[in-house]
């Protein structure tokens, strides 16, 4: 589990990784990574009747530990049906709570993966938002870490995966968010050497 108080070095390692990941995706994978978070923008207007944020809420809500085509088939029963199901108690919970109205930003970990999530999906013009699952951390450490643990439920491990991310973008001249999705599809695309267009953020953190 990486240090949460990294070095200068460390840290710099860590954005020239991301980047030289970036430097890696092929146009296809360029464009692939670029249109993920607008059409999932687009997903969640078409699932909720025009309520972005209620759809993208869903979408946070149910996504740990689930496929993403999974996700959208859950948020989008939940709700047509008005009624969560077929996940943990948590998520179930707080997709209750954005379903009878209260603001998903007063529901979902703002801090961490899933309100991270949200906002990218909201806004995906989000100049801030960054949504650091276990293929974004494994990019930024230059490691596959595979089962074992990368403690992204901590806070400051988070923020310091993020920073690197938007420190990254910077330099690059885009969205962390935009970074983070095509670098994702380099990934993913050279762990199972096959086009990740429908599976992104298969599973979360």
């Amino acid at each position: 589990m990486i240090q949460i108080k990294a070095d200068a070095q460390t840290r710099e390692q860590y954005v020239r990784n991301i980047i030289d990941t970036w430097l890696d995706a092929s146009a296809e994978q360029e464009l692939q990574g670029r249109d993920w978070y607008p059409s999932a923008h687009r997903l969640a207007k078409e699932m909720a009747e025009g309520n972005v944020a209620v759809g993208a809420g869903l979408l946070a809500a149910l996504s740990p530990q689930t496929a993403w085509w999974l996700n959208i088939e859950l948020a989008t029963e939940a709700y047509e049906s008005g009624t969560p199901a077929r996940h943990t108690g948590d998520c179930l919970g707080k997709a209750a709570k954005i379903l009878a109205g209260t603001d998903p930003v007063e529901v979902l970990p703002m801090d961490r993966k899933t309100g991270h999530f949200y906002r990218s999906i909201l806004d995906p013009t989000d100049a801030d938002a960054i949504c650091i699952d276990r293929h974004a951390h494994d990019i930024a450490v230059g490691e596959e870490y595979g089962a074992r643990d990368r403690g992204l439920s901590s806070k400051g491990r988070y923020a310091l995966i993020a920073h690197c991310y938007r420190e990254a973008a910077q330099r690059l001249g885009e969205l962390p968010s935009t970074v983070q999705a095509v670098t994702w599809v380099v990934w993913r695309d050279a762990l199972v050497g096959t086009s990740t267009r429908g599976t992104m953020f298969a599973t979360a953190v």
